[in-house]
């Protein structure tokens, strides 16, 4: 059975038994607490205890949900990215799920994945695990799925297990949260593999997982009023159990991708294939979906994730570094999943584009590097106040020095597992006293990084920071309130030329420019941009005043205020008004009046993912 036929059979299942199927959300979500989408369940966040999933239109398919939903998520981890090139860990994977919000509980989400398991995919399965409870945090045992589990199969082997394991979330700052059960099968070497996690969300903790984990004082479990389901099942994962591999390297899903960059590479160390396999997905998937390799926190997570990929064909594609070596992976990455999600085929050109400039840049500082820690090399320079300390070729130990190569490794941005490789590549060793001397270093960062984290939060560092507006100073908090406003003008009008089916979907907004989400099922016509535009700059030539009034939040609804589907607001809110062209509940900044926004542009509009379009624009004086 192929990977594309496990996902067809997962979405007509589940739909089958009443869940609306609902595409995959962005990698870059709209939580401002978790800097990109790792779980399913993400996007339906509010839908426990926040918004009613019988009543609010979901964006995406332009009705509500529902009680029961069904989704294959894109998701990414950054947790496992130093162990990526072994035989199971990924950053970017699909997690299939299946969701209930008050609809069904235990016994039912049970059943349905015990039937999808042993009769739709034909498996066995080797064991399961429950909560075995936590007295101190006042969570009994789960005696109730493990009776469910015994129902169905009598034979079936139960393992408890505690909270690190078996009780799943909050996902971000707060959240729903609840003890899990989880299946396992053998894969061909036969190892266990758990492959799917159901959770049982019975609760909201008020703060991270690392806190409750921890028992943060003054925060404590509280029980939803209505508890729901959320699994998950990654696809790579029950792809290689049902196709019977090793591992999920072997998989139809990563075979093609692997075999083109083998022919690139060459049959080289096994490893350094995989992550530069892993790696050009992820980065396929993120570009696609508006995250550019930078300096920013979240923007790093590709730049490193390019560099590190560099790095490997560095190491081993022998003489020479070739700046498109990126260029048939990503073709064979973008044909697998063409089907999927289509926007890829799109955006295939610019994909490429920004990878080959990010290696080509990258190229130089390998060959730079290479040359710092070349043996021939007796003093060279790193800066103007380090000098490198005597190195000495035939038999003798490179006495190098930690503190440098600590230097240098956040100079250009890879991890220190590539940085050692390159190292012993050029005939370096890495002996105790070196790598005591990294160790001092990083940690020393550690705390400057820290320090430096309280200083910005504590209202010494960025003048603005609300997620999605930043700010360093008076001028450039001037020019986000322009282009802020903007974005509300941009919405109206939108909706005004395209369809009331228009909605927001995510917005970011930089001192540059404006990136604005919403959901549309085509192609924005340039006729129709121009007409956006033109509507846009006539309202702000018009110099109409920015009305801002304080209401409650049901009240601003009913009187026709937009709100964003996924957001929390609280019980009074602030409502924006442009004459009667925008109307929008909202609490950032506004211009006075709408010829402060300046001269209005489009640049550029793009599929973001499914079902999404995204549009960047600009103002200027």
């Amino acid at each position: 059975m192929t990977f594309k036929e496990i996902r067809e059979k997962f979405i007509k299942f589940f739909e089958r038994h009443g869940h609306t199927a609902v595409p995959s959300s962005s990698l870059i979500p709209d939580d401002p607490s978790v800097l990109l989408t790792t779980a399913g369940m993400q996007q339906f966040k509010p839908y426990w205890g926040e918004l009613d999933p019988e009543q609010t239109i979901h964006p995406s398919i332009g009705k509500p949900v529902g009680k029961n939903a069904v989704s294959i998520q894109k998701s990414f981890r950054t947790s496992d990215i130093d162990e990526v090139g072994d035989e199971s860990h990924l950053t970017f994977f699909e997690m299939m799920g299946n969701f209930s919000f008050g609809g069904y509980f235990k016994k039912e989400a049970i059943a349905y994945a015990h039937e999808f398991l042993t009769k739709e995919l034909g498996l066995k399965i080797s064991y399961v695990t429950v909560f075995e409870g936590n007295e101190a945090m006042g969570v009994p045992e789960d005696k109730e799925s493990a009776a469910i589990w015994k129902e169905l199969d009598p034979a079936i082997r139960i393992e408890k297990q505690g909270m690190e394991n078996v009780f799943w979330g909050p996902t971000g700052a707060s959240g729903p949260c609840g003890p899990t059960t989880e299946v396992y099968f053998k894969n061909a070497q036969g190892q266990d593999i758990e492959t799917w996690n159901l959770v049982f969300n019975e609760y909201f903790y008020p703060g991270s997982r690392e806190e409750l984990l921890n028992s943060a004082p003054g925060k404590k479990l509280e029980k939803l009023k209505t508890p729901g389901v959320d699994t998950g099942m990654g696809l790579e994962r029950i792809a290689m159990i049902v196709q019977e591999k090793k591992n999920i390297f072997e998989t139809d899903l990563f075979e093609p991708i692997l075999r083109a960059v083998i022919e690139i590479q060459g049959d080289k160390p096994i490893q350094q294939i995989r992550l530069i396999a892993d790696h050009l997905r992820a980065v396929t998937f993120l570009i696609a979906d508006g995250l550019e390799p930078g300096i920013d926190e979240r923007n790093y997570i590709p730049r490193r994730l390019i560099r590190d990929a560099m790095t490997a064909h560095y190491l081993y594609i022998g003489a020479g570094i070739d700046i498109n070596f990126c260029v048939d992976p990503v073709n064979t990455i973008i044909d697998i999943y063409r089907k999927d999600y289509p926007y890829l085929l799109e955006k295939r050109e610019e994909i490429i584009s920004i990878i080959r400039k990010e290696t080509e840049n990258f190229s130089k500082v390998l060959k730079l590097v290479g040359n710092v820690l070349d043996l021939k090399k007796q003093y060279i320079s790193f800066s103007t106040e380090k000098k490198w300390p005597e190195v000495r070729s035939g038999t003798d130990i490179i006495d190098l020095d930690g503190k440098i190569l600590f230097d240098i490794r956040q100079s250009i941005g890879v991890s220190w597992s590539q940085m050692k490789m390159v190292i012993e590549k050029e005939g370096f060793e890495l002996g105790d006293k070196v790598l005591t001397e990294y160790d001092e270093a990083y940690k020393k960062h550690q705390e400057l990084s820290r320090a430096g984290q309280e200083r910005k939060f504590g209202g010494h560092g960025l003048l603005l920071d609300t997620g999605e507006l930043k700010a360093a100073n008076e001028e450039e908090l001037k020019k986000v309130t322009r282009l802020h406003t903007a974005t509300h003008m941009l919405q109206a009008a939108l909706r005004q030329i395209l369809g009331q089916e228009i909605y927001q979907m995510g917005s970011d907004i930089t001192v540059e420019r404006l990136r604005f989400d919403f959901t549309f099922s085509r192609k924005v016509t340039p006729e129709e941009l121009l007409q956006v535009e033109s509507l846009v700059r006539r309202k702000v030539s018009e110099n109409l005043p920015v009305n801002k009034t304080e209401m409650p939040i049901e009240d601003a609804k009913n009187s026709g205020a937009l709100t964003v589907a996924t957001a929390k607001y609280p019980p009074m809110v602030k409502v924006y008004s442009i004459d009667d062209f925008s109307r929008e509940v909202c609490g950032g900044p506004h211009v006075s009046r709408t010829s402060e926004v300046g001269e209005f542009k489009i640049i550029k509009e793009e599929a973001s993912s499914t079902g999404i379009r995204r549009i960047r624009a600009v103002v200027s004086p």
